[in-house]
């Protein structure tokens, strides 16, 4: 009989792999002082580094993926959430940027409170992010957010919270819709969870480890605009139904 997962943990990578090395033993330390099952699922998006996110994949024991090129952070989750097998499914970045209690306040809400989604938000007034990065980014960040706030999502204003967690179902029919590859598929999955009513549940956080971003901000921003409006395109085309 194969044992039932109750947790997937996804992550992508792109040349992440140092990151990974020093920040997993903090996922697997936690992860392993619970009473569920797990997988952590690592999904190199396209790097260049020969192998070495595999070969830390290996060692850390986590199930690897891969993009053959470089395709993208929501082409990255997508093809994990496909593969994940947990009950319960969260996705966060290769720095585990977050306190580690962040994922039983998500499993909380997903298992005993039953929401479809919770999500991350650094604008509540309980979390502590912010003013621990660059002001360039938390500008440029605070103006994104604002704009799909405001055009896009609805009251919804920080899609781009790097941990959000979902029932294994909603993530199957939300990730098998998605079309964004980009940084901008975090707009897009809670747009289509807003048209189909799913319970969505903000949640506080707390900065656990800020690492050099690979975004760039004007250069990725301006495709994450463009994207913005390829959203409202698949919606009217009925690719979210």
């Amino acid at each position: 009989m194969i044992e039932s997962i109750y947790l997937s943990v996804i992550i992508p990578s792109f040349n992440s792999a140092e990151s990974l090395d020093r920040n997993l033993p903090f996922l697997i330390g936690y992860l392993k002082n619970q009473t569920y099952s797990y997988e952590i699922i690592i999904i190199d998006d396209g790097s260049n580094d020969r192998s070495v996110t595999e070969r830390v994949c290996i060692k850390y024991h986590c199930i690897f993926g891969m993009n053959k090129r470089n395709m993208g952070k929501g082409a990255a989750i997508r093809k994990g959430m496909k593969m994940a097998k947990g009950k319960f499914k969260i996705f966060t970045d290769a720095d585990i940027p977050y306190d580690l209690e962040t994922i039983g306040t998500v499993l909380h809400y997903l298992d005993n409170k039953e929401f479809d989604l919770v999500i991350g938000d650094r604008n509540l007034k309980e979390s502590s992010y912010f003013y621990e990065i660059p002001r360039l980014r938390r500008f440029t960040s605070a103006f994104f957010t604002y704009f799909v706030g405001t055009i896009v999502t609805t009251n919804f204003f920080d899609t781009q919270c790097g941990i959000k967690g979902f029932r294994a179902e909603i993530a199957d029919f939300i990730f098998n819709r998605s079309r964004i590859n980009g940084f901008s598929f975090d707009v897009e999955i809670l747009y289509i969870a807003l048209k189909r009513n799913f319970d969505i549940k903000r949640i506080p956080v707390k900065l656990r480890n800020q690492e050099k971003s690979t975004v760039r901000v004007f250069r990725h921003g301006i495709v994450m605009f463009f994207d913005l409006f390829k959203i409202k395109v698949h919606n009217m085309k009925g690719h979210y139904r």
